[in-house]
């Protein structure tokens, strides 16, 4: 998605330690048209797919999800809860993972009264770097026996091993950016 690559080189922020900062666009201030435009393209990816469903998990994932769930007929959009919750059910689906820019490890969480045999699953994330998270989301859809119909990525660091991983295991992974590399000092380069 040349627009999302063009946003990228223009308001995105390279951090020490492999850090992308998206935030005034994608992940704390959201432009709302831009990320329609981003649902859109997740729909042109995956328009030959039913989708009953989409799985994500909090926080940044939500609004990826809302601004795709619009072009799959308004499907409902289920979101894993990243620790406990006193609110939550004990009867859920679990998984660990660890999150790299938090530094931290969490069992995220998943009511098993939202996702059925009969799901259709299209998984959303804002970022694919080392996979845990889509890891996590896909060990929730194998546990509660979902079709998984494949995985929308907004960006994708190609040069971290989460996509390779998750292809690997014949998971269809759809990026609309995806960086080859990127540094503070050579800024980004898209695959």
């Amino acid at each position: 998605m040349d627009a999302l690559k063009q946003r990228i080189q223009k308001d995105g922020k390279i951090l020490n330690g492999d850090i992308l900062k998206v935030d005034s666009f994608l992940n704390h201030q959201i432009d709302v048209a831009f990320l329609n435009d981003i649902g859109a393209a997740f729909k042109e990816r995956f328009k030959d797919c039913e989708v009953t469903k989409i799985l994500t998990i909090e926080a940044s994932g939500i609004a990826v999800g809302y601004a795709t769930s619009q072009f799959f007929n308004n499907c409902p959009i289920v979101f894993a809860k990243k620790g406990s919750a006193s609110n939550m059910s004990e009867d859920a689906y679990h998984a660990p993972l660890h999150s790299y820019t938090r530094g931290a490890d969490f069992v995220i969480s998943v009511s098993k009264k939202y996702l059925s045999k009969d799901d259709k699953i299209l998984i959303v994330d804002d970022f694919l770097a080392n996979g845990e998270a889509l890891k996590a989301l896909l060990s929730v859809v194998r546990q509660a026996g979902c079709q998984l119909v494949g995985c929308g990525i907004v960006i994708e660091k190609a040069y971290q091993p989460g996509g390779d991983m998750i292809r690997k295991q014949g998971v269809r992974v759809e990026s609309l950016a995806r960086i080859a590399a990127m540094s503070v000092e050579n800024g980004i380069e898209f695959c």
